[in-house]
C-alpha cells in the first residue's frame, strides 16, 4: 500500500508494470497480493499461486534490524507510506513461502526484506556506513548498466544468467550488511555489496530461490541474461 493515489483520496496499491511485463513475456500471469495483514488471508494468497515475487519500493523499518542508529543515519530513511503495514504484510508472506514451500524470486527491496526476515540486518546507507566509493543510487539509469556484479561460478545464479559477471542497474541506499545464516553470497558488485543471495546447500529447501539487490525487471526486455531470470522463476512455478 502506498501513498494516496489518483483515484479520489483513497490509498492506492502502487506497483511498476515492469515486473509484471517480465512475467507475462515468459509465460507468467501475474497476480497482486491483497493490502492486508491478516495471516489466514496472505495464507491463502500464496496456497492459490505457484509462486511469490516480492518486489522493490519504499525502505524497510529500521527498528526490524538496527535499533541503536545515529539522528544522521535515520534522516536517510524514508517514510513507509502505510506506517509499517508493507514490512508485516511481506514478513508474513516470507513465512508463508517458507512453510508452504513455494518458489520465490526476490528484488531489490524484497531482497533486503528476506535477509531480514531471518535475523540479518542491513547497511541503512551507503554511503555514511559502506562508503561512496559506487554511487549505488542511479535512479537516472534505471534501465541502464550502472557496474558490474562478480558471480561464484556453478551458482544458481551463474547457471541461469549463463555468466560469471554481469552487468546490473544500482537505484538503492541500502543493502544487506551481512547474510542470514540460511543464505550464501553469489553475487557481489566492485565495492563489496551483496548483490545476490542463494539459499545454502542443506539448509531450507524451496523449488527456487534467487535474491537480487538490482531491478532485473527494467533490463530484461534489452537483455536475454536477465530475463532468463524471469523464465526460470516461472519455470519453477509451472512444476507446481
Amino acid at each position: 500500500m502506498e501513498k494516496r493515489g489518483v483515484e479520489f483520496s483513497d490509498l492506492s496499491l502502487s506497483l511498476s508494470q515492469r515486473y509484471e511485463d517480465s512475467l507475462l513475456d515468459v509465460g507468467g500471469i501475474p497476480l497482486v497480493a491483497p493490502a492486508t495483514v491478516d495471516r489466514a488471508l496472505l495464507a491463502e494468497a500464496v496456497r492459490r499461486t505457484d509462486g511469490v515475487l516480492l518486489t522493490g519500493g519504499d525502505d524497510i523499518c529500521p527498528d526490524l534490524y538496527e535499533k541503536n542508529l545515529s539522528a544522521a543515519i535515520l534522516k536517510t530513511v524514508g517514510q513507509t507510506p502505510d506506517g509499517g503495514g508493507r514490512d508485516l504484510r511481506e514478513l508474513i508472506l516470507i513465512e508463508e513461502i517458507f512453510r508452504q514451500k513455494k518458489p520465490v524470486l526476490c528484488i531489490c527491496r524484497g531482497h533486503q526484506l528476506m535477509n531480514v526476515a531471518f535475523g540479518g540486518k542491513l547497511i541503512c546507507d551507503i554511503r555514511q556506513q559502506h562508503g561512496n566509493e559506487l554511487n549505488h543510487q542511479r535512479s537516472d539509469k534505471a534501465c541502464e548498466y550502472v557496474h558490474e556484479i562478480t558471480i561464484t561460478p556453478g551458482s544458481q545464479f551463474s547457471k541461469i544468467t549463463g555468466s560469471t559477471r554481469l552487468g546490473v542497474n544500482s537505484s538503492h541506499h541500502q543493502a544487506v550488511l551481512k547474510t542470514a545464516e540460511p543464505f550464501v553470497a553469489t553475487g557481489f558488485s566492485p565495492d563489496g555489496l551483496v548483490e545476490v543471495m542463494e539459499l545454502k546447500p542443506g539448509t531450507l529447501k524451496l523449488p527456487y530461490f534467487i535474491s537480487v539487490q538490482y531491478h532485473p525487471e527494467r533490463l530484461a526486455r534489452q537483455y536475454k541474461e536477465h530475463q532468463a531470470i524471469f523464465a526460470s522463476f516461472v519455470k519453477a512455478c509451472k512444476k507446481r
